[in-house]
């Protein structure tokens, strides 16, 4: 929704566009303007012929204007643009018509367009702005559009005048009609005058019986008043310089005034013009335009008092900000005297009846005066209490409290505490009668906020050094105040020569708690672990709470041993269920500890220890975990492999090796998997099992999936040209949960592998992962197949498949885990489970590999099982890309 003041900024955004009319930067400024105002992709402006064709006039892209085209109107939504109405698609529209080229060319999902019209009614052009995504346009939009379409319309409506008037002297007449009927229903005032001192008028439109409440004929020579004469005496010497200026440089005058309206009230105009010359160069009259700004002015005028008045009183506090925003007010609204009062409850001590008000600060003629305590019943603060705004615009005279200054206008804003409850009053006077209040009542309303905060945190200073440290939610000591307690304790302990301990604890799941029941939920849990912590805690030591599901307690002068019993005292405290709302939530809490001076010899060491200890608490199945020291080497060497691993990425120093895939049956290459390696120069060979959980965790692995998949087409394609070196059947290559978490992401293989057809290659994810999202997992793997991949779940029988989502899968294979494989001659069960699961792909008409094939053996067992390939070290090991060529591609 766009505030006051941005409409107002906008529509001064689109006067600018248009006002360069009759300059040929018009289209061009306009379809700018439009696509920043609007935030659209492409704007167009055409002029439409008889035969059905459209010339633009101005085309804007993607940030820049394009070279101007001629093209049909026949099967483009441009053609249903031209009624009375705009025509809109929100979405899908290049479907909707797939012959227009143009569409396609700006890659636009979005139309809306809007026909241009001459004075006459008829057709002349069109008007289109176009998105890259869906478009939704609000009223404020509309409206832009409207205006937009009508200024383009009334220019090229213009411009097709101006060339008929060339033709001929029966076109001249006409153009001159219709220029004239245009005029006069422009959305304000064009005029012809004489250059002097009265701005005599020659020819007035229509519209200015609207702009200044006179009609043109009333205006014309004079005949009942001048133009000047409406013109504010404040502006009048002002505006004839600047035009005389523009004149005298030979460009067009832009100029901001005020002007009279018949009603007696006054009005801001912004008006353009320039100075028509003969050819001996002398003036033969001015020609323009003038329109009403008002609404669009107050709103910088209130912007512009806000600004002086916050840039007065940014630095003050307590009795400064108000002296110096009372005085500040007092200048800028032009008052005679004002003040900012607190409001005092009565007697009886009800809060929401108020018998007094003491003013806070107080300026009479711009000086300061003492606080003053005044009764409120009868007084003008009394009306704005209760009416939270109030104006008295004319009234019998009053006598300002605690001052001889006799009054007959105020206005006065209401100021709330964050509850809403009244607690003070702003007001400013003046001596004589208010004409208009719109702009001091705008200006009070933004300031009162300010002024209110200020007043209630004046009022109640213990309250906000209380929100200053401690936990809104919980009532513990907030991260500020403990940050505080740890360096005083830690300088006890330093001094005393004891120790002190530290405890991290993070409820674990909570986020999943608070994204799927909500905040006010989440809270409720919060305030519950907090109170089941505080019956242990409070014995031990100081317990706060950090940021959202992080607490800390810190303990003096305890030993290691004393340190676990209360931990395993907390992890119980926290453990049984919590019933809130009818559902029952069962909780546990990871817990990362470290001791001065055992582990660490700064209270700032101290908390980054035990930060260390949380994060590896959180991977552990216990939840528990100390400080070490080799964890902290141990987080060093993840942030190095971290930025080493980015490295390698970007300077594609990765390797792929490739491990081959048999039939059971006759031993044939039936495939190969692509297995990403990784040396290093210092550290060696680096295990996939440590850098590509790494990548998953740190952001990495969506640009390292990316590196895979070009560098698996790229020795494809290397194998192909290669006499008989292409690789029967297809290659697999590993997707993360991540690359598969986007929509889009059969398009985005398809470009990595541009070269390589589809059929070539098998993507493999685990069962795990496809389970993240079973629904949109069975959209994209439909996807994957109409596209022509094959796609196989990885690690099959290792997570927790739901079998009516397996079904609907569009798998191709199940790989049958390493884990069951390794141990099926020896284990009764595991052979059961792969039984199992070569029977189920069967009936779901997949087929099945098996991985991790090491002896004669197994492959015999899974051969007589039905299970139809498999890959493993008895058939052959992980090869580089030129030795598995060699090996199994050499025919």
């Amino acid at each position: 929704m766009h505030t006051k003041n941005d409409a107002a900024d906008i529509f001064r955004q689109l006067a600018e566009g248009v006002g360069h009319s009759g300059s040929p930067r018009f289209y061009a400024t306009l379809v700018e303007r439009l696509a920043t105002i609007l935030g659209v992709d492409h704007v167009l402006v055409a002029d439409v012929t008889q035969l059905h064709q459209a010339e633009t006039l101005a085309v804007w892209s993607n940030g820049g204007l394009l070279s101007n085209i001629t093209y049909s109107l026949t099967g483009t939504p441009c053609e249903t643009a031209l009624g009375r109405e705009c025509c809109l698609y929100t979405r899908d529209v290049q479907s909707r018509f797939p012959d227009d080229k143009l569409l396609c060319e700006l890659g636009a999902e979005s139309y809306l367009g809007r026909a241009l019209y001459a004075s006459d009614g008829s057709l002349i052009g069109l008007l289109a702005v176009l998105k890259n995504a869906p478009m939704q346009l609000g009223e404020l939009a509309n409206e832009i559009l409207r205006i937009a379409a009508a200024q383009a319309g009334a220019e090229l409506g213009r411009q097709k005048a101006e060339q008929a008037l060339r033709k001929s002297e029966e076109v001249a007449r006409e153009s001159e009609r219709r220029l004239d009927t245009l005029l006069n229903h422009l959305p304000g005032m064009a005029y012809r005058c004489l250059n002097d001192r009265n701005w005599t008028m020659q020819l007035v439109s229509q519209g200015a019986e609207t702009l200044t409440g006179y009609r043109p004929d009333e205006l014309q020579g004079n005949r009942l008043i001048s133009f000047a004469a409406l013109i504010h005496p404040d502006d009048q010497d002002k505006l004839f310089q600047e035009v005389q200026l523009a004149i005298a440089n030979r460009g067009p005058y832009r100029v901001v005034y005020q002007l009279r309206h018949r009603d007696g009230g006054y009005r801001w105009m912004w008006e353009q013009g320039q100075a028509v010359m003969d050819e001996a160069g002398e003036i033969v009259c001015l020609e323009g335009f003038i329109s009403d700004v008002t609404d669009q002015q107050e709103s910088q005028r209130v912007q512009n008092a806000v600004v002086q008045v916050a840039s007065t009183v940014t630095t003050q506090v307590g009795d400064g900000y108000f002296q110096q925003l009372i005085a500040t007010l007092v200048k800028v609204l032009e008052a005679d005297a004002g003040f900012i009062a607190l409001l005092h409850t009565s007697p009886q001590g009800d809060k929401n009846v108020y018998g007094q008000a003491t003013t806070v600060s107080m300026v009479v003629d711009g000086a300061q005066r003492e606080q003053h305590s005044f009764a409120l019943r009868g007084s003008p603060s009394e009306q704005v209490v209760l009416e939270r705004e109030a104006v008295m615009h004319d009234g019998p005279p009053l006598l300002l409290p605690g001052t001889l200054l006799p009054t007959r206008a105020w206005i006065g804003r209401r100021l709330d505490n964050a509850n809403g409850e009244a607690i003070g009053v702003m007001m400013v006077f003046y001596r004589q009668p208010l004409t208009t209040n719109a702009f001091a009542t705008s200006v009070l309303q933004i300031l009162s906020t300010g002024a209110a905060a200020e007043l209630e945190r004046r009022r109640d200073h213990r309250h906000m050094h209380q929100l200053a440290y401690t936990d809104s939610t919980t009532g513990l000591p907030n991260r500020v105040r403990f940050m505080e307690l740890l360096a005083q304790m830690w300088q006890e302990a330093q001094q005393g020569k004891h120790g002190l301990s530290l405890l991290l604890l993070d409820i674990r799941r909570f986020k999943e708690v608070n994204d799927l029941h909500g905040h006010q939920v989440g809270d409720q849990l919060l305030v519950t672990v907090a109170d089941r912590l505080a019956k242990i805690s409070h014995s031990y030591g100081s317990l706060a709470r950090l940021s959202g599901d992080e607490f800390a307690l810190l303990v003096a002068s305890t030993t290691p041993r004393d340190i676990g019993s209360l931990v395993e005292q907390l992890r119980l405290v926290v453990k049984p269920p919590l019933h809130l709302e009818r559902r029952v939530f069962h909780l546990d809490v990871s817990i990362g500890f470290a001791h001065y001076p055992q582990d660490v010899s700064e209270a700032g060491e101290l908390f980054n220890a035990a930060s260390i200890a949380l994060h590896h608490a959180k991977r552990r199945e216990n939840s528990i975990c100390p400080y070490s020291q080799t964890m902290r080497h141990a987080l060093h060497r993840r942030q190095q492999m971290t930025e080493r691993l980015s490295a390698a990425i970007t300077e594609h120093t990765l390797e792929l090796y490739f491990q081959p895939q048999v039939n059971l049956t006759s031993g044939q290459l039936t495939g190969a998997e692509a297995l990403c390696r990784w040396h290093d120069a210092e550290w060696g060979w680096v295990s996939p099992g440590e850098f590509i959980p790494l990548a998953e965790e740190r952001g990495l692995i969506r640009a390292l999936g990316d590196w895979v998949l070009e560098e698996s087409a790229r020795q494809l394609i290397t194998w192909r040209n290669q006499p008989g070196g292409e690789l029967p059947g297809r290659l697999s290559i590993n997707i993360s949960a991540q690359q598969f978490a986007d929509p889009d992401l059969t398009r985005h293989i398809a470009q990595l592998t541009a070269g390589v057809s589809s059929s070539a290659i098998a993507l493999e994810l685990t069962e795990s992962d496809f389970m993240r999202d079973p629904d949109q997992a069975v959209e994209i793997t439909h996807t994957m197949r109409q596209a022509g991949y094959a796609l196989s779940i990885d690690d099959f029988g290792t997570g927790y498949s739901s079998l009516s989502y397996l079904r609907r899968f569009a798998a191709d294979a199940l790989k049958i885990d390493i884990s069951f494989v390794r141990e099926m001659l020896e284990n009764k069960n595991d052979r059961t489970i792969v039984q199992t699961i070569i029977a189920m792909a069967k009936a779901l008409e997949m087929k099945t590999v098996a991985e991790g094939v090491e002896t004669r053996d197994q492959a015999n067992l899974l051969a007589e099982m039905g299970c139809n390939e498999a890959q493993g070290y008895w058939f052959g090991r992980p090869l580089p890309a030129d030795e598995f060529a060699m090996q199994w591609l050499t025919t």
